[in-house]
Order: structure tokens, then C-alpha cells, then sequence
């Protein structure tokens, strides 16, 4: 769980998103950050159990830099005002299915899957999907999934509005071989972060999405011929 302080430290950072408010309240953040790297190891030492491909996984590996990147943003705020968590087997910087977990006012969530992947990515996962199908059906008909994530998130942003090159437009997983993204998500209010339980009932809800990071990673792991 993350303290009412960190909570309100995010809060005043959005409002005051400046690099002289932030050099004032250097040593709020910095208890921040250790409240923030507290969390991680907590979710960190009950995902390992349960996902064994993480168990490499440290919390450097997890966490990420409260600077943003503005050189190509129209928003020039310097700093992130939310929280992420992110927990993949993948080296860091690879782009690998997982798990994350977003605190921020109002627009908290937890998703997993495969964000945002490159042209060669995404052939292979779509190649993957049209093979095995049965096997995508199967892991989204999961009861577990149901209940927490529905489906795979599907919206204009993140579909295609024609089948994608070389696949029929009347093909079993024609809604899923149109996606750009291939992630599960489900919201959550802030008020949940404080409570005691809080990273192991997000635990018990994000392992839902283990069937789905493991059909996307031997997608990328296949070597193509």
C-alpha cells in the first residue's frame, strides 16, 4: 500500500507542475520514492509465486523515472504526477507482455498484455492468433478472466478499421487480429491503494492475465521461417 502522504505528494505535484515547486519539496519526493519502491517489492514478493517467469525481476526493473519526456509532447509539464508499476519478464527496455498497475486520481487501473508493438511484433502475434485461435478463445473464456477483465480491450484507438494484409475479413478472430494492442483492463478507485489488502487483492486480480502474457510471449518467442 502506498501512504495518504505519497497519495497527497502526487496530488500537490500535479497542481504545482514545476521544476522550482519540485526542487522545494525535494525531500517530500524523496520519501515518495521510497514508498514507491516499497510498493513495488510488495507486489514483486507475491507476483514471483505466482508468475515464475518473473523471478529475476528487481525493483529497478519495475519502476519508472518520475521526469517526462516533453521533446515531442505539447504538454510540457516536467514531471509525472501518477504511478506505475510494471512487471514483465522481458530485459528492461524490450517490449514483452506483462502486468501494470496505475495510480493516479481518477484514472486509476490495472491491465496486463502486450502494449504497443513494433511492425514485426505485431505480425507475429497476429500470426499467432490466427493459428491458435482455440487457444486465445479458451484463455478469454477463462472464468477468472471473465470476471475481472471481460476481453481483451477493444476500441477505436486500438483497432484496425479493415482486416489487417493477408487475413479474411470473415475469420473467427477477426475482431482480435484487427487490434494494435493486445491488453485487458480494469479500473479501480484511488481509495483502495491505503488499504492494507491492496496489493494482494490487485495480485489475485492481475494473475488472471498470466494465460493471456504467456500466449503473447511464445508468439514473440517463435522464430519466424
Amino acid at each position: 500500500m502506498l501512504t495518504k502522504e505519497s497519495l497527497q505528494f502526487l496530488d500537490d505535484l500535479k497542481k504545482n507542475n514545476n521544476r522550482e515547486w519540485f526542487q522545494d519539496n525535494k525531500k517530500r519526493y524523496e520519501v515518495f520514492k521510497e514508498d514507491y519502491h516499497q510498493l513495488v517489492s510488495d507486489f514483486l514478493d507475491i507476483m514471483k509465486p505466482l508468475d515464475p517467469s518473473l523471478e529475476l525481476l528487481e525493483i529497478k526493473d519495475c519502476t519508472f523515472r518520475i521526469n517526462r519526456d516533453i521533446r515531442f509532447s505539447k504538454d510540457k509539464s516536467p514531471y509525472k504526477s501518477h504511478l506505475g508499476v510494471w512487471m514483465s519478464a522481458g530485459a528492461k527496455g524490450a517490449n514483452r507482455s506483462g502486468y501494470y498497475v496505475h495510480i493516479e486520481k481518477g484514472g486509476s487501473f490495472i491491465a496486463g498484455g502486450f502494449y504497443s508493438p513494433d511492425a514485426e511484433e505485431l505480425k507475429k502475434v497476429r500470426k499467432e492468433i490466427a493459428f491458435f485461435y482455440d487457444d486465445l478463445q479458451e484463455i478469454l473464456n477463462d472464468k477468472n478472466f471473465k470476471k475481472e477483465f471481460g476481453s481483451l480491450d477493444v476500441n477505436e484507438n486500438n483497432s484496425l478499421k479493415s482486416m489487417p494484409r493477408g487475413y479474411e475479413k470473415d475469420h473467427p478472430a477477426i475482431e482480435f487480429l484487427k487490434l494494435k494492442s493486445f491488453t485487458a483492463s480494469q479500473t479501480y478507485d484511488i481509495s483502495e491503494v491505503t488499504k492494507k489488502d491492496f496489493v494482494k487483492k490487485m495480485s489475485e486480480k492481475l494473475i488472471a492475465l498470466k494465460p493471456l502474457n504467456d500466449f503473447i510471449n511464445r508468439a514473440l518467442d517463435t522464430e519466424e521461417f
